[in-house]
């Protein structure tokens, strides 16, 4: 059986934004992990991030608690969180929850990055 908890994120800073990769599952193992990420980088100042979802292959509610704990604190200090490349399975989890009313979501990078420049 392989291992539903193997979450692995990849950071790129750019000099606007900072793009965070997202692969693996981000469930209740795994979400301490990007809370873990997202607060280092709030705590450097970097406050404009890229989610990309590409490489995720499941998310649950805890996942999504993630974002959610930390989208007002982000935006309260100046900055976002924008989404893109998910999948249409974790698109429609995320749909289904009413994320796209709080959240930009982009199907692409290069979309995604123009929020920034």
């Amino acid at each position: 059986m392989e291992n539903i908890s193997r979450f692995e994120t990849t950071l790129v800073d750019d000099k606007s934004f900072t793009i965070i990769k997202l692969s693996g599952y981000l469930d209740a193992h795994t979400a301490p992990n990007l809370e873990k990420v997202i607060s280092e980088l709030f705590s450097l100042e970097k406050l404009n991030l890229v989610f990309n979802f590409k490489n995720l292959d499941y998310i649950r509610s805890d996942g999504l608690g993630v974002f959610m704990s930390f989208i007002e604190e982000i935006r309260e200090k100046g900055g976002d969180i924008v989404l893109c490349e998910m999948s249409d399975k974790i698109y429609t989890i995320f749909d289904l929850l009413g994320f796209p009313l709080l959240f930009r979501i982009f199907k692409n990078e290069r979309d995604a990055f123009s929020v920034y420049l």
